[in-house]
């Protein structure tokens, strides 16, 4: 089901991407509409499960968290997805899990320490879990842009 937006309701949306503790009366200033109109867009967009969360972003660099990287797991079988997916969310380093096609089954992102923080998440924990093959790692050495999709 397609849901269609009008010019307020991306509007709103972009906002909170920049900065999702934007008051409603700002967004509303910039919008031109009352707050109390984005107040009931915001509710009816988070009813329809369009906004999913209001969230923060973490520099986790400035908490000792120094290694971004990518892994490419290849399952055993396809039919262990299920059971690997939930393995996997217990992981508190691994922040996003994709199910692709192409040469990976999934493709994960997670961040660690150090490359022994890393090692060990691979060692002990992912490379354990019943129904992976086995893994491929990718560093990122520096993450050159990071943004959110504008909506128009």
């Amino acid at each position: 089901m397609e849901i269609e937006l009008d010019l307020v309701d991306k509007g709103i949306i972009n906002i909170l991407q920049e900065n999702a503790k934007t008051a409603y009366a700002e967004i509303g200033l910039k919008l031109h509409v009352s707050a109390g109109t984005i107040h009931a867009r915001i509710k009816k967009m988070e009813r329809l499960k369009i906004i999913k969360q209001h969230t923060i972003e973490v520099n986790y660099a400035m908490l000792g968290y120094d290694i971004t990287c990518f892994l490419g797991v290849f399952l055993t079988k396809s039919s262990f997805y299920d059971s690997v997916k939930r393995n996997l969310e217990k992981i508190n380093e691994i922040v996003s899990v994709h199910y692709t096609t192409g040469q990976y089954s999934m493709f994960i992102k997670l961040i660690c320490k150090d490359t022994n923080h890393l090692r060990s998440v691979l060692h002990d924990k992912i490379q354990k879990i019943d129904g992976i093959q086995r893994t491929e790692t990718l560093i990122s050495l520096k993450e050159s842009i990071n943004t959110k999709m504008k909506l128009q």
